[in-house]
């Protein structure tokens, strides 16, 4: 009998401190700056915010491709530099990623259409290395394929096919 007490008793220990450790961790989550979402994307080493928070430091260049070429142009280019896309937000107009596999320093890019043919492309990280470094790629990726397009229009309209 007086094992059972004993084995309830320390039963009873552990579920008190489970519960206050899942206490503690939801007032944390609840209680902070960030939502419980936000959160666990950052324990999870997904998080998108601390991108958001550095906008304000971000580089930018503008492009004259309409939202989704630009877009898809510079998913392209990351991907050619062997950055790791991690996330992908169309409501925020945005894509995260890893400079590599191996060097997890985020770098994110948001996509601003400031008229319908021409959109702004902000590259932010808490990194300014990581920062500049992508954003050179990445923009000269996307000069480049203008570059061509407009060598291919000016050969199309040479050979008279225009």
């Amino acid at each position: 009998m007086r094992q059972n007490a004993d084995v309830l008793y320390k039963t009873g220990k552990i579920c008190r401190l489970i519960s206050a450790l899942v206490f503690c961790v939801l007032l944390y989550f609840s209680a902070g700056c960030t939502g419980f979402k936000e959160g666990v994307k950052g324990i999870a080493g997904v998080s998108t915010k601390v991108l958001e928070d550095n906008l304000n430091n971000a580089k930018a260049k503008e492009f004259e491709l309409d939202f989704n070429a630009c877009y898809f142009k510079a998913q392209g280019a990351l991907k050619d530099i062997g950055a790791y896309i991690y996330a992908k937000d169309n409501a925020k107009k945005m894509i995260a990623a890893y400079v590599s596999e191996q060097d997890t320093t985020p770098v994110g890019l948001f996509f601003k259409s400031t008229t319908k043919s021409r959109t702004q492309v902000l590259v932010s990280s808490p990194s300014n290395y990581a920062k500049d470094v992508i954003a050179e790629k990445v923009f000269s990726a996307i000069e480049k394929s203008l570059k061509e397009k407009k060598v291919e229009v000016q050969l199309d309209s040479i050979e008279g096919k225009k």
